[in-house]
């Protein structure tokens, strides 16, 4: 009785023993790599010991992870893991500054939907015959493996395709040789080989354009360059306008150079004034003529003058201001037609005939 009464105390008073937990997955198939920071870094050293159920003893760590010179992770190797992982995978935690190995508490792990491949490999991009764009990769475990692609075209938005399992291409109908195709693919296990959710990383991306490259090299030489011509750019731009201003061409250039005209205050008084109106009165003679009588009469000669006596033509001697002389010599015979003007004869002795216009 006494014994059974002790019992109960006794397992009560027992300190309890935290556990930390321990996540794991297979790698690409190629090791199980094991963590155990999910709730923060561990303030000791733990040392690290796992095996799958069928295996006889626990394996030490040789690779451990660390975060701030304590380890957090470990990176176990195993060979056949496509088939291991079916089976329950064991792991403990044992402080650090002791040394034996039982003290350890195991835990066990399920790791058959817990693998995380790595990206596809060898992409490429090939024109086909059929006129169709085709996009190849590989991927380890290809029949057991589901793949997803997204492409754009022009750095447009990403748009995303699901591919079948085992199918290691992609096609887009009827490409335009002007457009840029981009692609990448990622991969997960596929539920026929007990899937896994774990999608893989995005592959690099394979280029189809214009110039039907897939040079990624090119492509990253160029983004390299592209600021150091930026700045040979600017640079060149400065010293041309420095140049520019020094020579005073930039000025010329932009300003042309408008002569000044030299106006005459008084013509632009002038201009001013008959741009209202025509003024007439600048228009009128600025000097007088007096009025001069007009006759028509016909010259003869004096001997007719004497003979007949007078003359057929009326003749007045009407002398103005505007009256000219004009000497006219006695045996001269004067037969000009008749023409208008005032006229008046003299004395023959003085052999001048006054003719008045």
């Amino acid at each position: 009785m006494s014994f059974s009464l002790f019992s109960p105390f006794s397992v009560i008073l027992c300190p309890l023993v935290s556990v930390i937990e321990v996540d794991c997955l297979v790698v690409h198939l190629k090791y199980v790599s094991c963590s155990w920071n999910k709730q923060g870094t561990p303030g000791v050293n733990y040392t690290f010991y796992s095996r799958f159920h069928n295996d006889k003893e626990f394996l030490y760590c040789t690779d451990y992870v660390s975060e701030n010179n304590v380890n957090v992770g470990c990176n176990v190797p195993y060979d056949k893991l496509m088939e291991k992982r079916f089976e329950t995978y064991l792991t403990k935690l044992v402080d650090g500054s002791r040394t034996d190995q039982a003290s350890g508490v195991p835990q066990k792990h399920n790791l058959k939907d817990k693998v995380l491949l790595a990206p596809p490999v060898n992409l490429t991009v090939k024109n086909e015959s059929d006129s169709n764009l085709w996009f190849y990769w590989n991927q380890t475990y290809s029949n057991c493996v589901d793949s997803e692609v997204r492409f754009r075209t022009n750095n447009n938005n990403w748009e995303t395709s699901k591919v079948s399992t085992a199918r290691q291409s992609f096609c887009i109908n009827l490409p335009s040789s002007n457009s840029r195709y981009e692609m990448q693919v990622r991969s997960k296990m596929g539920s026929n080989c007990g899937g896994s959710p774990n999608w893989s990383d995005w592959s690099e991306p394979v280029v189809w354009g214009s110039h039907n490259s897939t040079d990624n090299t090119q492509k990253n030489l160029i983004s390299v360059w592209t600021p150091v011509l930026y700045v040979v750019g600017v640079i060149t731009l400065i010293i041309l306008v420095m140049m520019l201003l020094h020579y005073e061409r930039l000025r010329i250039i932009l300003i042309p150079v408008v002569p000044k005209p030299s106006l005459n205050h008084r013509d632009m008084e002038n201009w001013f004034q008959s741009s209202k109106g025509l003024n007439f009165e600048d228009f009128k003679a600025n000097y007088n003529e007096r009025a001069c009588p007009v006759r028509e009469y016909c010259q003869v000669s004096q001997s007719d003058s004497e003979s007949s006596g007078g003359s057929t033509c009326s003749v007045t001697t009407n002398q103005t201001d505007c009256s000219v002389s004009i000497p006219v010599n006695e045996s001269e015979d004067v037969s000009t037609p008749c023409s208008t003007s005032t006229s008046s004869i003299t004395d023959s002795s003085e052999k001048e005939l006054h003719i008045s216009v």
